[in-house]
């Protein structure tokens, strides 16, 4: 059996897969695609993704692009711990969780606060205030429901570790690199012990790239 992921460990969508791999101990290749390299990915890139992103994912010659995908694929094709609980209130708040995430956490806690705030600055354009407190609000909006939706679980959607934690925890390791992160997440108490216990998996030590906190 041959598993091969296509991306780069930079990408928070490219470790959401190679978290559930680790989760679920599935040996696996990671194949290095940098699509921000000059003149972009490679052409025989496009075979695996039309869209030229990342990741892209092959087992055995089955092709899949797309995070959602390819994480569902992985959790029903290969033995291990489910990732996806079986419930139905919980299988919906894991599906809500990654809903949010994708659609509001991603673009305001990495594009808009470590970007803005650090990524940028390295490459040595002038921080935009204004932008980077309007991604600090949305932020707290993103963090604060999540928090909500968690509730008293010891994991984001239940009992066991889903889906939903393995979506949000590689974008708080770019949030949390930037201070204006750092001072929000002062606020939200309720995800602090989510965190550690995220911090402390291996499949999060084993994933982690350079520039993450964790």
């Amino acid at each position: 059996m041959t598993v091969t992921v296509y991306g780069a460990p930079y990408s928070v969508y490219v470790r959401i897969v190679r978290l559930a791999l680790e989760e679920k101990g599935v040996a696996y290749r990671l194949e290095e695609v940098d699509i921000f390299a000059d003149g972009g990915p490679p052409e025989r890139h496009l075979a695996r993704h039309p869209f030229s992103k990342i990741p892209a994912f092959d087992h055995d010659g089955f092709g899949l692009h797309e995070t959602g995908a390819i994480t569902r694929y992985v959790d029903a094709t290969f033995e291990g711990p489910p990732l996806f609980p079986s419930d139905l209130k919980s299988a919906a708040r894991t599906n809500q969780i990654m809903s949010i995430v994708d659609s509001y956490a991603y673009t305001s806690l990495v594009w808009g606060v470590y970007t803005g705030a650090v990524a940028d600055l390295r490459d040595g354009e002038t921080r935009d205030e204004a932008a980077i407190a309007a991604a600090v609000q949305r932020s707290r909006r993103c963090l604060g429901v999540i928090s909500d939706l968690r509730g008293e679980s010891p994991w984001l959607a239940g009992d066991n570790v889903s889906l939903a934690d393995l979506y949000l925890a590689p974008m708080m390791g770019y949030f949390l690199v930037a201070d204006d992160g750092k001072e929000l997440w002062q606020e939200i108490t309720g995800l602090h012990d989510w965190w550690a216990a995220m911090t402390a998996r291996s499949s999060m030590k084993d994933t982690r790239a350079n520039d993450m906190v964790a």
